[in-house]
């Protein structure tokens, strides 16, 4: 009997490790293709053929989808069993707002303890970024813009806000934000980045915290034009909080 084409979408996009499989391989690729976007939001996840493709019980299989499930990632449902998150509107809205607030909170001391070695790694990704949007690759700009953002905070030595803007963040990647809307709008959040990158450099936290909130307002005001997220393949990235 042929696999339904959910099911076998969904475990075609999943990478078991070289080595012998862990509970912890299967959680951190399950978050990965489910914030990549290429799952559709109520999709069944598919816990004894995710147990078979990575050779190990159900139990890891379940466990991970608890964790997911905390995350904010997946539902359960009786009778339907683990189903891929779908967020309203308003719930996206909401999580823009959390995330908005997050940066703003890191800003000051990211800046603060900043060092040549930070501004070197936020321009090498601004550079990817902008190649990305150059060269029209949707998918690219959603990772980078996601790296530049983590590299101007990770200064801000704050392991537990950082945490939870990831996991915020996660929430909202299904949806591919920077990837769904158009050329001209990814050229005025990639001269957002641009001015961002500018105080960060020059360690005005002022000037950064104001270039932010424009590029924030700019980002949940496109949320209405979006257009349907592209289906080209989703590099691998760490999505761990």
């Amino acid at each position: 009997m042929a696999m339904p084409p959910s099911k076998a979408a969904f475990l075609s996009l999943l990478r078991p490790p070289d080595g012998p499989p862990s509970g912890p391989d299967v959680l951190r690729e399950l978050r990965r293709v489910i914030a990549s976007g290429r799952i559709a939001p109520d999709t069944p996840v598919p816990v004894d053929d995710v147990a078979a493709l990575f050779s190990l019980s159900r139990i890891p299989v379940r466990e991970a989808l608890k964790t997911l499930i905390g995350e904010g990632l997946i539902t359960h449902q009786p009778r339907f069993g683990f189903l891929v998150t779908r967020l309203s509107e308003a719930e996206l809205h909401e999580l823009y707002v959390v995330r908005g607030s997050l940066e703003a909170a890191a800003i000051e001391a990211a800046v603060r303890h900043a060092t040549p070695d930070d501004d070197a790694h936020a321009q090498r990704i601004h550079e990817e970024l902008t190649s990305a949007v150059d060269s029209h690759d949707s998918r690219g700009f959603q990772r980078t813009s996601r790296q530049f953002h983590l590299a101007l905070l990770h200064p801000c030595r704050m392991p537990r806000l950082l945490s939870m803007l990831k996991t915020a963040w996660n929430l909202t990647e299904p949806a591919q934000a920077m990837s769904r809307v158009d050329a001209d709008t990814q050229q005025e959040l990639r001269r957002d980045h641009e001015q961002m990158l500018a105080a960060f450099i020059a360690r005005d936290a002022s000037a950064l915290r104001a270039a932010g909130e424009e590029h924030h307002k700019r980002l949940t005001t496109a949320l209405d034009t979006w257009t349907a997220p592209p289906t080209a393949p989703e590099p691998a990235e760490d999505y761990a909080p």
